[in-house]
């Protein structure tokens, strides 16, 4: 048997037809109430936050018990395994748009619809990058090698700019989505409420609400190329890759205004996420050289979700105990400076 073949067979789906169309129909619905949610600009409370946050990480783990009444335990481990692995990774995706939020200075009224955009953005760039791994993983077997590697040169990169510092902040004036966009069209001084562009002495300009979703969703594809092959790495269902994808992201909206105020303090998380894609790209290449090699081992996907929860629970008690250690540093100097 060829590894083409081989490859094709490591393609197994529960998706349906019927599935699939429930599910995206399911997705619709949930994005349109969030549009409905955000009609009116306004500060999103704690109370809100934490009630929408709940619920979206309720729907997930109810799913997972559909699949395995359904399916059985092995899709549905492979569903809640890739589906943590989502959601520490769509993490990392909130704080880059808390950086960017800040840099572009947008109203606390607007950010859960800027946020919104990007969770479309996000979704609809994902399904392409999804239909394009399945294609590639189901005619070409190198392509399990292909995405270890991209996913163990990810991990170098987020090791190399964590121990660089790479700088916190963002230069919208050197972002060339923004540069190209000002060529384009005129842009306003100021925001003007959800709308994006507006008549403004007689010729269509942008506002800055159109500049910083754009510059979100060209986020959006740098963490689509990382986070497809990375979920590939646990499951090689088409379907249940964009189930993952689609509840790691719907709830990203509510879970930013949460963690709003500690996203600064996981500063460990870099780490972590390299440890955790480093790891998945070893498995995948494995998993390429045990489709030659029969000898080869491969990682069960249980001990990939125990390694995943277990660098995950690490990194954020030690990221929490260092800042707290450097604030109790900074409260002992402030109060030596005033004796």
């Amino acid at each position: 048997m060829n590894s083409t073949v081989l490859a094709a067979q490591q393609l197994h789906t529960i998706g349906t037809p019927w599935l699939w169309a429930a599910t995206i129909a399911g997705v619709l619905i949930l994005l349109a109430l969030d549009f409905i949610v955000t009609r009116k600009p306004h500060e999103v409370s704690m109370r809100e936050a934490v009630g929408w946050t709940v619920f979206y990480l309720a729907l997930p783990f109810a799913f997972f018990g559909l699949i395995w009444a359904g399916y059985g335990s092995t899709p549905a481990t492979e569903f809640i395994t890739g589906y943590v692995l989502e959601k520490s990774l769509s993490v990392d995706n909130l704080f880059v748009f808390m950086l960017l939020l800040a840099a572009f200075a947008v109203p606390a009224a607007l950010a859960q619809r800027v946020l919104l955009f990007g969770i479309v953005g996000a979704l609809v760039l994902r399904g392409i990058f999804i239909a394009i791994g399945a294609a590639a993983l189901a005619s070409l077997n190198w392509a399990f090698l292909l995405f270890g590697i991209i996913l163990l040169l990810t991990a170098l990169k987020l090791i190399r700019d964590a121990i660089g510092g790479d700088d916190q902040e963002v230069d919208i004036s050197k972002m060339r989505t923004v540069r190209l966009m000002r060529r384009l069209m005129p842009v306003t001084d100021d925001y003007r409420g959800t709308k994006m562009t507006v008549r403004e002495a007689g010729r269509r300009a942008l506002t800055p609400l159109a500049l910083v979703v754009t510059a979100v969703m060209a986020t959006d594809l740098v963490f689509a190329i990382d986070s497809v092959p990375a979920v590939y790495g646990v499951t090689g269902d088409p379907y249940l890759v964009f189930a993952t994808n689609a509840f790691a992201l719907l709830g990203l909206r509510a879970l930013y205004f949460v963690l709003q105020s500690v996203l600064s303090r996981l500063v460990h998380l870099a780490y972590g996420l390299a440890v955790i894609l480093g790891f998945i790209g070893v498995k995948l290449v494995l998993h390429w050289a045990h489709e030659i090699w029969d000898g080869v081992p491969q990682i069960p996907t249980p001990a990939s979700l125990v390694v995943i929860v277990v660098v995950l629970a690490v990194v954020t008690v030690t990221s929490l105990l260092a800042t707290r250690t450097k604030d109790d540093e900074d409260t002992t100097a402030a109060d030596s400076a005033t004796h």
